[in-house]
């Protein structure tokens, strides 16, 4: 089992519960490691529907907030995509 499956599957279930319907989006939240992302002390909390502190006084954004922001792109997989001011680069990933 990988670390963080069950949290990781709960957040995909809440986010499916609160509209985010796009495959490819819900595939990337899944397999992207958000725990990666925050401080070690906070990685239990990764898969929270939260935003999370992160470096320099900013928050790596909510779950949802990331899932309906990608979904908004309606990307192809041909795209190029510079996202500026990336905080943690979760979303990026």
């Amino acid at each position: 089992m990988q670390p963080f499956q069950n949290e990781k599957a709960q957040l995909i279930m809440t986010l499916r519960g609160m509209g985010i319907v796009d495959a490819d989006v819900l595939s990337a939240i899944e397999q992207v490691p958000r725990e990666m992302f925050v401080a070690r002390a906070l990685q239990a909390h990764a898969y929270e529907n939260a935003s999370l502190p992160i470096a320099m006084d900013q928050t790596i954004s909510q779950p949802y907030i990331v899932a309906i922001m990608s979904a908004a792109l309606q990307l192809t997989g041909r795209e190029r995509v510079l996202e500026i001011g990336t905080g943690s680069g979760y979303q990026a990933a």
